[in-house]
C-alpha cells in the first residue's frame, strides 16, 4: 500500500497556477491566429477599401484546417463566442437616448415596425423556400437591424446545432454583400426621387444593413444626410435589445435542453452589458476618449470573432446550401426597402 502523498499549500497553489496557465496557452494560440487575421484584413480595408468583416471571413475560411487541430481549436472557439459577445456588448457605447429623441417619433416608429415585419417575414419566407425557420429569423434580424453585427449577436442567443456556424456565415456574407451594393445604389435612388436631405437620411439609415455603409452612403450625399442616416441607423442598432430578448424567449426550451440546466437566464450577459453602456453613455459618464476606445475595441472584437467563425466554416459546406438563402436575403432586403421608402414618400417623414 502506497503512503499518501501530501502537498504543501505552496505546491498546491503552484499546481493550480500551472493548470490555469496551460489553459490560457491553449486559448492563446487560436486567439492569436484570429487576431492576426483581424490585423491583416483591417490593414487591407483601410488602405484599399472594402468591408473589413467580409475580408476577415474569407481569410478565416482559407484557414479552415486549423479548426481541426487541437492546438488552435480552443482559442478559435473562445474568439467565436466570448470575444464575439464582448464586441456586441461594447456596441452600447455608440449611442445615447438623446440621439433617439432628436429624430422624433415618426422615424422611430418606422424603424420598430420595419424591424418586426422583416424578421417575421423572414421566418415565413424561409419556410416557403423550404429552409429552416431559424435561418429565416437570423437573416431577417440581420437585414432589419444592423447587418453582420446583428447576425453575430442573434446567433449568440440561438441554440447550437450542426448548421449554426454555417447559417451565421451565410448570413454575414449575404448581408455584407447586399449592404455594399445598397451603399452604391440607394443614394442614386434618393437622387432620382429628389428626396430632401432629411428624407434621404431616414431612407438610407432605415434600409442599408451595416453601419459603415450607412455612414458612407449618407455623407456621399451631404453632411445633413449623413448625420440623419447615422442616427436612424443607431436606432436600428438599439433594436438588438428587444430582438435578442425575443429570440431568447423563442428558443428557451432548446437552450435549456442544450445546456442541461433547469433554468436559462432570459437576458444574456452581453445584452445586459449593452444596455448598461447605453444608460451610462446617455448620462454622460463616459469620457469621449474612453467612448472612442470602447468603439474601437468593439470593432476589433467583432472582426476577430468573424475571423474565428470563418475558420470554423469550409467552402464545401457552404456550397451544399445553394441559392435559396441568397434569394431569401434579397427578398428581405427588397421588403425593407419597400416599407421604409413607402413611409418616407407617402408618410410625410422628413418633409
Amino acid at each position: 500500500m502506497k503512503p499518501p502523498i501530501f502537498t504543501t499549500p505552496e505546491e498546491g497553489w503552484l499546481a493550480r497556477l500551472t493548470d490555469r496557465l496551460g489553459s490560457y496557452r491553449k486559448i492563446g494560440r487560436g486567439l492569436l491566429v484570429c487576431f492576426m487575421i483581424a490585423l491583416a484584413t483591417t490593414f487591407i480595408a483601410d488602405h484599399y477599401g472594402g468591408p473589413t468583416l467580409l475580408y476577415a471571413l474569407l481569410f478565416g475560411m482559407s484557414l479552415h484546417f486549423l479548426s481541426d487541430e487541437g492546438l488552435c481549436r480552443e482559442g478559435i472557439e473562445f474568439a467565436a463566442r466570448t470575444v464575439l459577445r464582448l464586441g456586441v456588448a461594447l456596441l452600447g457605447a455608440r449611442m445615447t437616448f438623446d440621439q433617439v429623441g432628436e429624430l422624433g417619433i415618426g422615424p422611430v416608429l418606422t424603424v420598430i415596425g420595419s424591424v418586426a415585419i422583416v424578421i417575421l417575414s423572414g421566418a415565413v419566407l424561409a419556410r416557403m423556400l423550404g429552409l429552416q425557420r431559424d435561418l429565416g429569423l437570423l437573416t431577417g434580424g440581420a437585414v432589419a437591424i444592423c447587418g453582420a453585427s446583428a447576425a453575430l449577436a442573434l446567433s449568440a442567443a440561438m441554440p447550437r446545432h450542426e448548421n449554426s456556424e454555417r447559417n451565421t456565415i451565410l448570413t454575414v456574407v449575404g448581408v455584407t454583400t447586399l449592404s455594399t451594393v445598397a451603399m452604391v445604389i440607394y443614394p442614386l435612388i434618393a437622387g432620382v426621387l429628389a428626396l430632401t436631405n432629411t428624407q434621404a437620411g431616414i431612407f438610407l439609415g432605415g434600409t442599408i444593413h451595416d453601419v459603415a455603409q450607412v455612414v458612407g452612403a449618407g455623407y456621399m450625399i451631404s453632411e445633413e444626410t449623413g448625420d440623419t442616416s447615422t442616427l436612424v441607423k443607431l436606432v436600428r442598432v438599439a433594436m438588438l435589445v428587444p430582438a435578442v430578448m425575443v429570440f431568447m424567449w423563442l428558443f428557451r426550451a432548446s437552450r435549456r435542453a442544450e445546456s442541461g440546466a433547469s433554468k436559462v437566464p432570459m437576458l444574456p450577459g452581453f445584452l445586459v452589458g449593452f444596455v448598461v453602456l447605453v444608460v451610462i453613455n446617455s448620462l454622460g459618464l463616459i469620457p469621449e476618449v474612453v467612448n472612442d476606445g470602447m468603439s474601437t475595441l468593439s470593432r476589433w472584437c467583432l472582426v476577430t470573432a468573424i475571423a474565428a467563425l470563418g475558420i470554423k466554416t469550409s467552402f464545401q459546406k457552404l456550397a451544399v446550401v445553394g441559392w435559396k438563402p441568397v434569394i431569401l436575403m434579397v427578398l428581405e432586403t427588397l421588403l425593407l426597402l419597400a416599407i421604409v421608402l413607402g413611409v418616407v414618400l407617402f408618410g410625410g417623414l422628413g418633409t
